[in-house]
């Protein structure tokens, strides 16, 4: 529930950090346990609710320890006096197992969280992102009368960069496309007028008090999107499938080190037969074949492949094998998956 606390996901790692409030974490962060993120927030999000509506914190000791055993528990008690609806969502969100536990976009269809909504929140965004592939001049300059630089702007627009210049260029752009799209109504304008202009005397910021949108619109279900998954799918036993994995890996004289349940970091070197080697395991100090052995043994070096093999749970039951390259040439790792599947579907 903290900002302050916040983390950076990034694609294929699991979240390990333990801070914060105790009352408002997750079991699986007080069990010390890899998380993926979402999941955490809706349970903190869960016990806000909770003491919103109860006047009281769902998990409460004055023991630590026996605090986390309430939490890891998930046993509670829902007052009488809250409605059905709340009753029926505020135990989604405190479900001890994070794969059932109830997701963002299932709270916002959640009939507790509509009612009286206001439009503005109701309402998704135009878009976004679209105006990136062509830079708009006015708000260049716009931007630019701020007294901020224009070749960084555009240096920094291009680049991705987020900074001053590129915040305003954005908030500029996307107020434009409100003004003109009026999605958000007149509701929106009541809750911006109560703001101070003031605060922004440079901005020539332009809100649409035009046409709202229809009720119906605004309570209409979003489409469900289809689930993408990246990666190798199997419907076998977690230790059966890392069994053919290492398998596979001997055989592609891969070297690896276990860094994790299910997880690995792995070396792959091009075009280098390894079968004199005792094993295939990496020590901590252990660095593979050197450019200086190379040259001390007559080989020249190989152009080397490092990545990290993850084994996650899908929600519908099944595993899912994900392959990052951590270091190396691109086109060469995507070789070696190639090979790597070949090898595990064998042969045809």
């Amino acid at each position: 529930a903290d900002f302050g606390l916040g983390n950076i996901m990034r694609d294929g790692h699991f979240l390990k950090t333990s801070c914060g409030s105790p009352n408002y974490a997750a079991p699986e962060v007080v069990s010390g346990k890899l998380y993926a993120g979402p999941e955490v927030d809706v349970w903190s999000c869960g016990v806000i609710l909770y003491a919103l509506l109860c006047g009281t914190l769902p998990f409460d000791d004055e023991n630590i320890p026996n605090l986390f055993k309430k939490i890891k528990s998930g046993v509670y008690t829902l007052p009488s006096h809250l409605s059905p609806l709340a009753r029926d969502l505020i135990p989604r969100m405190l479900i001890v197992d994070p794969m059932k536990r109830i997701s963002v976009p299932d709270i916002r269809q959640h009939q507790w969280f509509k009612i009286h909504l206001p439009r503005y929140l109701a309402v998704p965004p135009p878009v976004a992102r679209q105006h990136l592939k062509k830079l708009d001049e006015e708000i260049l300059q716009q931007v630019s009368r701020m007294g901020l630089d224009r070749d960084q702007l555009l240096d920094s627009l291009q680049k991705r960069i987020q900074d001053d210049a590129t915040v305003a260029y954005y908030l500029l752009y996307d107020n434009r496309s409100m003004a003109s799209s009026g999605y958000l109504g007149d509701e929106f304008q009541e809750s911006v007028d109560c703001y101070s202009p003031g605060l922004f005397p440079n901005l020539d910021l332009q809100l649409s008090t035009g046409n709202g949108v229809s009720e119906e619109s605004l309570r209409r279900p979003f489409r469900k999107e289809k689930m993408w998954l990246v990666g190798l799918q199997s419907p076998a036993n977690p230790k059966e499938i890392m069994n053919q994995v290492l398998g596979t890996l001997l055989e592609l004289n891969v070297r690896w080190k276990k860094i994790g349940h299910y997880n690995m970091k792995c070396l792959w070197c091009h075009d280098l037969h390894l079968h004199s080697m005792a094993n295939n395991h990496m020590n901590d100090d252990d660095h593979f074949i050197s450019n200086a052995t190379a040259i001390s043994t007559h080989l020249q070096p190989q152009p080397t492949v490092k990545f990290e093999m993850q084994l996650y749970k899908t929600e519908d039951e099944k595993y899912l094998l994900d392959l990052q390259r951590i270091s190396g040439p691109q086109f060469l790792f995507l070789d070696f998956c190639a090979g790597f599947i070949r090898q595990l579907e064998g042969p045809q």
